[in-house]
């Protein structure tokens, strides 16, 4: 498995998703640090994506790229509690993003909700059902890692 080969496969199934004018918005919210919640939705859905083929994993790599880009898709800044829908974002987060989800692209795959809801496990108590769901699951908890690190030394993620 050639990472060019990851990043091409990567461009064909998120191009669409990424243009879409509300997706867009995630770039003006703070994720972790300075990572901005389009890059760190996009970091997490490429890791996914390459983990699942390092790891010869079989999965529905379009719902796997799809629920990892929408899987933070909650539109607001956590940080800024005039912005936060309420106190609990880290638990609550997935909801608002899936209904945003659900707005925008109304064919969502069961694959991809479980993706979207699902992916804050074991600090939300309903651990994914699918493996595109562990697999977000567990590349957003390692880009998080590298999110928060790179900011307490400075860097950009």
């Amino acid at each position: 498995m050639a990472l060019t080969e990851v990043r091409k496969r990567f461009f064909s199934l998120s191009h669409d998703v990424i243009r879409t004018g509300r997706v867009r918005q995630m770039a003006n919210f703070t994720q972790h640090g300075t990572t901005t919640t389009l890059d760190h939705t996009v970091s997490v859905a490429f890791r996914a994506l390459a983990l699942a083929r390092g790891l010869r994993i079989k999965v529905d790599e379009r719902a796997l790229v799809r629920g990892g880009i929408l899987h933070d898709f909650y539109l607001y800044d956590w940080h800024d509690p005039s912005q936060a829908l309420d106190r609990w974002h880290g638990f609550t987060h997935p909801g608002h993003a899936l209904r945003n989800a659900l707005q925008d692209f109304p064919d969502l795959t069961t694959i991809e909700r479980d993706v979207i809801s699902r992916h804050m496990f074991p600090f939300h108590p309903l651990p994914p059902r699918t493996r595109e769901g562990w697999l977000v699951c567990i590349a957003d908890k390692i880009c998080t890692v590298q999110e928060f690190m790179a900011a307490r030394r400075g860097h950009k993620a």
